[in-house]
């Protein structure tokens, strides 16, 4: 799941970035309003959270940015504003959910599960292709009594393969879909992970392969039945 964090501190930012990533979830963060609106615009995100308090634009005006541009994507509002006539009138714009600071981190995972539930993207933790089952709950790869555990990236990867068995993704799109607008890491991280993941998938004799479409990218191929 891709989330995105609007939060002005950017120590808290970065925090929860972190917090989320072990979690297992891909996260990109900016520190102002306009920002978060360009990354909306530009990105495919599960689940956003918007701090209300932040310079550019406030969390409310890109919620409402959002919503009168028909995103649906579920909305966590994460501020330190607690009055009850801020939760309404966040709730009123669009929000599907308010979290005040400070705040237990375990709830706020859970709140961002909850809202991945409702997202258009969201689908099941355990998926199969061809003779192998990939497990969200457990992040790896099974084919009969082999398994073999993945990384996160590894399993986000895996994950947009076989949600799209078929499906040509270029190294540009898989690394702004994995890694997010944000990242440092070069293009050649996907070339990494994908020889990462094809060995794995080797070793657990998997009958499902991610070829290589010579100017286009990568696809899965499943056997037919």
């Amino acid at each position: 799941m891709r989330i995105l964090i609007a939060e002005d501190e950017a120590a808290t930012a970065k925090a929860l970035k972190l917090l989320l990533e072990k979690a297992k979830y891909s996260v990109d963060i900016v520190f102002n309003g306009t920002d978060a609106w360009d990354y909306i615009r530009a990105g495919s995100y599960e689940v956003i959270v918007l701090d209300i308090m932040m310079p550019g634009m406030s969390g409310l005006e890109v919620l409402s940015l959002i919503r009168k541009n028909n995103i649906k994507t579920p909305v966590l509002m994460l501020t330190a504003k607690a009055d009850i006539e801020d939760r309404v009138a966040g709730l009123e714009a669009g929000a599907d959910d308010y979290l005040p600071k400070p705040f237990a981190t375990n709830e706020l995972i859970a709140r961002i599960k909850a809202l991945g539930r409702r997202s258009e993207n969201y689908s099941d933790t355990v998926h199969k292709a061809g003779n192998l089952t990939l497990d969200g709950n457990r992040y790896e790869m099974t084919v009969g009594d082999s398994s073999v555990n993945l990384t996160n990236k590894e399993f986000q990867l895996m994950e947009l393969f076989i949600l799209h068995p078929g499906f040509v993704f270029s190294a540009d799109h898989l690394m702004e879909k994995i890694w997010g607008l944000d990242t440092e890491s070069d293009i050649d991280v996907v070339w990494t992970h994908i020889g990462y993941v094809r060995k794995k998938l080797r070793g657990i004799g998997a009958d499902v392969e991610i070829k290589t479409i010579r100017g286009a990218g990568y696809s899965l191929e499943v056997p037919s039945c």
